[in-house]
């Protein structure tokens, strides 16, 4: 297979780059991926742009460019369909890298999602449709590194290669199942998200996903959150990614062991050697520093009201059977964020359902009146509850479980 294509042209220059664009500007369809450093580098950033036409492959080097300005006209440009796969990450990362607008876009997993595919990875699709089989043992190279091998290169050129054709087979797909609106839909929604994505946000509270699945409390949690601190600041030093300078493994094991001596230290065998050797100091006083503190209180996560539990569970049921009915998973009906907010904010009409995130023209006609049904019937057993409670935190909801109720009327959380 690699012998049958020709090798991607390497865009490693400005004026190179510049006249890329302009023969970009003319293509009616393009395909794109991005490869990132998220798994070698403290804070990542896009080390690769793939870029392919119907005939020919380009592979955009930012680390040897000033900038990427020539691209943003192309990616702006409406009358230009930009085919990804599984675009919601490359969209992130192109607004968050370079502050780019992307117009018209295409998304294969999704389509392929909506078309029912169960198995909606590139690989299986393409060797689906057209009996291709891509090596994926390049997922976890270092696309920082220069130069890169060409196997890498060629790795990365796939990615991107078939995506136009695979386009159109889904597309074919979408329109004889009567679900190309929809699909533009959501393509439009992801396309105009602008929620941001600043890259890697430490959260000083974050030992807490460590420690409560864990059962650290008490000082071995005080301990963990000073570790924890620790990590961070010399994950940042290396530039490498926290886990790959301390494991959670071996925070746990700082905290459960408390180790008071350098040999003590050395007797952890999820702490690297090279990490005790050069920081060991340093871990042995964020030790005592834990030891010595007052032992923090776990976050209190406040649940949502009953009602609007209930209410997220009832719609929730109906978004199960709906999917069950149409043969796909049930966030292609309605994503979840869009659950809390109807259970937040109770529709009664049409009208109340505009401006829903996750509810466009296409679900609207096609689900607004078994939405408002739901809500309807959820009054009628509640006696008429018309509270509404503004917008959902979706932050403090994202992990939340409602559980269904145990008495009637009021959920048992």
């Amino acid at each position: 297979m690699k012998g049958s294509l020709r090798p991607a042209v390497y865009i490693d220059r400005m004026a190179r780059l510049s006249a890329l664009a302009v023969l970009l500007n003319d293509e009616p369809l393009i395909a794109i991926d991005t490869e990132s450093n998220s798994m070698h580098a403290y804070r990542e950033r896009i080390c690769l742009v793939q870029i392919s036409t119907r005939e020919h492959d380009y592979i955009i080097d930012p680390l040897m460019l000033d900038n990427l300005d020539p691209l943003g006209s192309v990616l702006a440009n409406p009358a230009i369909e930009k085919v990804f796969h599984a675009a919601e990450y490359d969209l992130l990362c192109l607004r968050r890298d370079y502050g780019f607008e992307i117009n018209t876009v295409f998304d294969t997993m999704i389509a392929a999602r909506i078309c029912g595919y169960k198995n909606v990875g590139l690989n299986h699709l393409l060797k689906q449709h057209l009996d291709i089989q891509l090596d994926k043992s390049h997922q976890r190279d270092n696309w920082g590194e220069r130069p890169l091998p060409e196997d890498s290169l060629h790795y990365a050129q796939m990615d991107t290669h078939y995506l136009p054709t695979l386009r159109d087979i889904l597309s074919d797909e979408l329109r004889a199942s009567g679900h190309a609106d929809e699909a533009l839909e959501i393509f439009e929604e992801i396309a105009t998200d602008t929620r941001a994505h600043e890259g890697r946000n430490f959260d000083p509270e974050g030992y807490w996903n460590i420690a409560l699945p864990n059962q650290v409390f008490g000082a071995p949690a005080a301990v963990l959150r000073e570790v924890y601190l620790l990590r961070e600041q010399i994950a940042e030093a290396m530039d490498r990614p926290p886990f790959r300078a301390i494991s959670n493994a071996g925070l746990l094991a700082l905290a459960q062991q408390m180790p008071a001596s350098m040999r003590k230290l050395s007797e952890i065998p999820d702490l690297p050697y090279s990490i005790v050797r050069r920081y060991g100091d340093d871990i042995l006083q964020a030790v005592q520093r834990g030891r010595a503190a007052e032992a923090p209180s776990p976050p209190q996560h406040r649940p949502p009201p009953a009602e609007i539990s209930d209410l997220y569970i009832a719609l929730h049921t109906w978004r199960k059977e709906r999917a069950a009915a149409r043969g796909v998973e049930s966030d292609v009906i309605i994503p979840k964020h869009t659950l809390w907010s109807l259970a937040y904010k109770l529709p009664d009409s049409h009208d109340e359902l505009d401006n829903i995130r996750g509810l466009g023209p296409w679900r609207l006609r096609q689900y607004g009146d078994e939405i408002l049904g739901v809500v309807k019937q959820f009054k009628a057993e509640h006696n008429g509850y018309s509270v509404n409670n503004g917008e959902p935190d979706m932050q403090r909801l994202n992990g939340y479980r409602p559980r269904p109720s145990t008495n009637g009327n009021r959920s048992s959380t």
